[in-house]
């Protein structure tokens, strides 16, 4: 049943097919009663005329020949009665069977008895309604009844019923009796022929259905096909076009989509390979002339004492730019990697609490120049993890530097959890914080939330874009969490092992200490 379920969903041919066929049933449903019971009705209404006009006929003709036999004996009334049931039982018109009943009216206590039924008709068949009705008015009545028979077999029929006065006998009530077995059968004929006829519409409308919407489904399955290739990089593939009608338009329009986002791709991709080697050879390049440069400014730096103070503080600054710069060849050089996607893992075991105490120890002078301070708070004393021990300490370096330059003199909370699959370090800080708006790009690279501040503090703008990157190249997640004066916090979470997945988010995003 669940792939049934799951089959409907995802197949639009099953979709339009059953609510076609759902819907046919529904107007054929309503058609074939609609039909069924005008037919029933007119056949019925048929019978009942052509009974009525027999019955009257007949019970006329039997009300003539008693009167005439009035005088008569005994037996000659008797033959007349005979003679009355033999005829209004033989000759008719009616295609359903008829027969003739003789019952003595309410209030007759004469001797003579003429009561008789024709076929072994149970007198029990007239109903005591239809004898009021007919002992009610002189003129015909009628009404359908159950016709039993002496062996108890039971059919259903019509009657008809009037007065009749037999000489020497008094008053008794003459039924005409007929038999709705061959209706009933007619009847039964129809529906189930409508019946028949209906489930054969329903499956050649399902038929036409299939064969209609296979020819509309099948250049737009072939079209999401291709598209299937496209996003697997295999822009070669075309729609096949054979006529020239709207889904051949679909196709020529699709085609020249294909041909234009080949083009995109293929000029995309030669500009990001052009990038990438221009951002790679650029950073090579400028590494010879940045080591000489280094070490001309080492030795003007040396020997600054004996310069004039302008010139000595110019020899200061130009060793600080000299590590800002080499620092960002280092960024983009490692951001040609991850573009080229030939950046691995140097896998080693090692404890992510020492690591991460050494990394705070490192920026601990750097912290207390800010005035603030960076607190680590594990739930073990040692965790280890097996992982690109470099990749790790930069992101951590990243983490609490970032932190530092945000706390706003207000110390920051390093926070390390660790299950048996994974291990998540949460950086907090109660400083100036992140917009929401801006919580997307705080990854992208040379992206800064306050321009003038990053410059002043010496970042590149590449930090958390290579951190990001490091984080997934362990098949783990980096993300943020800020407000506009409560600060930020930054969760790093990894799988224990490298090849493995994170399997749980141990520290929540948004920290519990926030209310707003």
């Amino acid at each position: 049943m669940n792939g049934f379920i799951s089959k409907f969903r995802n197949s639009l041919v099953l979709k339009v097919i059953i609510s076609t066929v759902l819907l046919s049933l529904g107007v054929i449903y309503v058609a074939g009663s609609a039909l069924n019971s005008q037919l029933s009705k007119g056949i019925r209404e048929v019978n009942l005329e052509s009974a009525t006009v027999e019955a009257r006929s007949t019970i006329f003709s039997a009300q003539y020949r008693l009167v005439i036999a009035i005088g008569e004996k005994d037996a000659a009334v008797r033959k007349v009665i005979d003679d009355v049931i033999a005829s209004a039982t033989s000759l008719t018109t009616n295609e359903n069977a008829r027969d003739v009943v003789f019952l003595k009216s309410y209030g007759n206590t004469r001797e003579l008895n003429y009561e008789i039924s024709s076929n072994l008709i149970d007198p029990v068949s007239i109903t005591e309604s239809l004898s009021k009705k007919v002992r009610a008015t002189d003129d015909i009545a009628w009404s359908y009844i159950p016709i039993r028979y002496v062996g108890g077999e039971s059919v259903p029929g019509l009657a008809f019923g009037q007065k009749v006065l037999i000489p020497n006998a008094g008053q008794y009530e003459m039924y005409m009796i007929f038999s709705l077995a061959g209706q009933n059968t007619t009847l039964n004929l129809i529906y189930r022929y409508l019946l028949l006829t209906g489930l054969f519409l329903v499956l050649l409308i399902a038929l036409i259905t299939w064969l209609v919407v296979r020819q509309v489904v099948r250049p737009v399955r072939e079209a999401a096909q291709i598209a299937t290739r496209f996003t697997a990089g295999d822009f070669l593939q075309r729609m096949n076009v054979h006529s020239q009608d709207e889904i051949s338009t679909l196709g020529d329009a699709f085609n020249e989509m294909a041909e234009s986002l080949e083009k995109q791709f293929t000029r995309l991709e030669n500009l990001s390979r052009v990038q990438q080697r221009f951002v790679s050879d650029v950073s090579h390049e400028l590494r010879t002339p940045l080591t000489t440069l280094r070490m001309a400014s080492e030795v003007i730096n040396t020997a600054r004492d004996n310069f004039d103070p302008v010139v000595a503080r110019s020899a200061q600054l130009m060793i600080a730019q000299l590590d800002r710069f080499e620092r960002l060849l280092e960024d983009l050089l490692e951001i040609s990697r991850f573009d080229a996607e030939v950046a691995v893992l140097e896998v080693v075991d090692f404890d992510i609490v020492l690591l991460a105490q050494r990394c705070a120890d490192d920026l601990a002078l750097v912290a207390k120049e800010r005035l603030t301070e960076l607190r680590i708070y594990s739930i073990s004393e040692t965790v280890n993890i097996k992982a690109d021990i470099r990749r790790v300490e930069r992101i951590l370096r990243n983490l609490f530097s970032n932190a530092i330059d945000h706390a706003e003199e207000k110390p920051i909370a390093i926070t390390i959890i660790a299950s048996e699959e994974d291990v998540a370090i949460g950086v907090r800080d109660f400083g100036i914080g992140l917009d929401e708006s801006n919580l997307i790009r705080v990854f992208d690279r040379f992206w800064r939330a306050d321009p003038s501040r990053a410059r002043t503090r010496g970042g590149t703008g590449l930090g958390l874009s290579i951190a990001l990157e490091d984080a997934r190249l362990h098949n783990g997640e980096l993300e943020a969490w800020g407000r506009p004066g409560k600060g930020a916090h930054f969760v790093l979470t990894l799988p224990r092992q490298a090849s493995a997945n994170i399997n749980s988010r141990l520290i929540k995003l948004q920290p519990d200490d926030f209310h707003g």
